[in-house]
């Protein structure tokens, strides 16, 4: 089944146009109540549950008003957290045994943007047919259960405290991070009242940054898609380690001591290292298309085989589970460390990179030897809607001439962008100057034939 509004990510847009409306979402809970409780089979009389949380955006209000009251409509009852990271939520939905969790959140967009995705009972993110399941049933009306039957909604008061002390579960008791001086920039989202704390209870001396969200900041210049601040921030305080998270908790960056960004490959590779090392990584590393070809070739060196996802964490969770691999992730900084969390978690992803870097009694920039990243240049075109670009011949030859001169030392990939009206071109080598060329020259003829 096709989806018309769901992405790669749930469904995202700017806020007060289709999708992200409050009738749309209401309909959107309301649809979603009536497909995820159909699959549920409850006890007569007790009624399902659903989990929303929400980033910081200021349009999270009128959402999650919405959400419940379509949730509500369904019969379906609502634990409402407030502020709360989107791996949170997924763990939180498994914990209390609800039969779904639902985050209002457009991740590391800007705050105009917002969306709302989902997460199943065993908090995994919804597969494809379940999305459309959920689609189709937009498009019945909305008829309320009998009054007897409507859902109710509360707040968890303790949801931010439940996901600190998981946080910390998930590295062995004995590790501690003292004498570690660590910046941590929230990028005024979801996690800006919780990351700290984590890093501060193992024993770090913390201080922090993008921790004052005002409902527009989130994401502005600070955080992992804009990690220059969190560089600039650990050289001025002379600390040894930075951590940067996007706007709902699942991506991570680090910085080192000189003020050095560290990406999703690299950190994935820390983590395999020590993984396989430990006896832990128990088969291969899943990567997307988007993987850089240097952590390819690095884990190659080390017997560790990498497989291709489709580009977004739901493929690469996927991936693992028909693989029964515990380890994969995106360039972007989506790690999944699937035996301690079944979602990209930036808390987690970073407590496993320092307890790497522990047991090896090294720094970010030693564990990372072995490593040598391809430079990668990545331009996005906008596409007028419907815009067919796959069957252009001047599209199509541009890609295959980059291919033939790039031959086996580097990589070209042309995708559409699953959250906005974007075609990605990537191009991969071992040579900057002529990746960055060839990239621009089909990015140009892809902006020629789209005129």
């Amino acid at each position: 089944m096709s989806r018309k509004y769901f992405g790669t990510d749930g469904v995202r847009g700017t806020v007060g146009t289709v999708p992200i409306t409050p009738d749309f979402a209401m309909r959107l809970g309301y649809a979603a109540g009536m497909v995820l409780v159909a699959r549920e089979h409850l006890p007569a009389g007790e009624h399902p549950a659903v989990l929303i949380g929400k980033d910081t955006r200021i349009s999270g209000y009128m959402l999650e008003a919405a959400l419940e009251a379509g949730f509500a409509a369904a019969g379906v009852d609502v634990m409402l957290t407030g502020p709360l990271p989107t791996p949170a939520v997924a763990y939180l939905t498994r914990a209390l045994r609800l039969q779904a969790g639902v985050v209002i959140s457009a991740s590391h967009n800007p705050y105009p943007d917002n969306g709302i995705k989902f997460f199943s009972a065993d908090g995994a993110k919804l597969p494809d047919a379940v999305e459309a399941e959920i689609e189709a049933h937009l498009e019945q009306p909305i008829v309320c259960v009998p009054p007897a039957q409507l859902g109710k909604a509360r707040r968890i008061n303790d949801a931010a405290g439940r996901y600190v002390e998981f946080c910390k579960s998930t590295v062995p008791y004995d590790l501690t991070l003292r004498g570690l001086k660590i910046v941590v920039d929230c990028a005024h989202g979801a996690a800006y009242h919780i990351a700290p704390d984590v890093f501060h209870e193992m024993g770090a001396e913390v201080s922090s940054i993008g921790t004052e969200p005002d409902g527009i900041n989130i994401n502005n210049k600070v955080g992992a898609t804009a990690p220059k601040a969190l560089a600039e921030a650990v050289v001025a305080r002379g600390a040894d380690l930075g951590i940067a998270l996007d706007g709902d908790g699942d991506r991570l960056m680090m910085v080192d001591a000189a003020g050095r960004v560290y990406d999703g490959d690299q950190l994935l590779y820390v983590i395999a290292r020590q993984w396989l090392e430990r006896g832990r990584l128990g088969g291969g590393i899943v990567g997307t298309l988007m993987t850089n070809l240097g952590l390819e070739h690095a884990l190659a060196g080390l017997g560790v085989p990498l497989v291709r996802a489709k580009v977004g964490d739901r493929y690469v969770l996927e991936t693992l589970i028909e693989r029964g691999w515990k380890l994969g992730g995106e360039n972007s900084g989506h790690i999944i460390c699937l035996d301690r969390h079944t979602t990209g978690d930036g808390i987690v992803s970073a407590l496993q990179v320092l307890a790497a870097l522990r047991l090896q009694q090294c720094s970010l920039d030693e564990a990372c030897a072995g490593l040598t990243l391809y430079p990668q240049t990545l331009v996005n075109v906008k596409l007028p809607n419907g815009f067919d670009w796959q069957n252009r011949p001047e599209i199509l030859s541009a890609k295959r001439c980059a291919e033939q001169e790039l031959g086996d030392s580097g990589r070209v990939l042309l995708r559409a962008s699953g959250t906005e009206p974007l075609l990605r071109v990537m191009v991969e080598g071992r040579e900057s100057d002529r990746v960055d060329s060839l990239a621009r020259g089909i990015a140009d003829a892809v902006q020629r034939a789209a005129a």
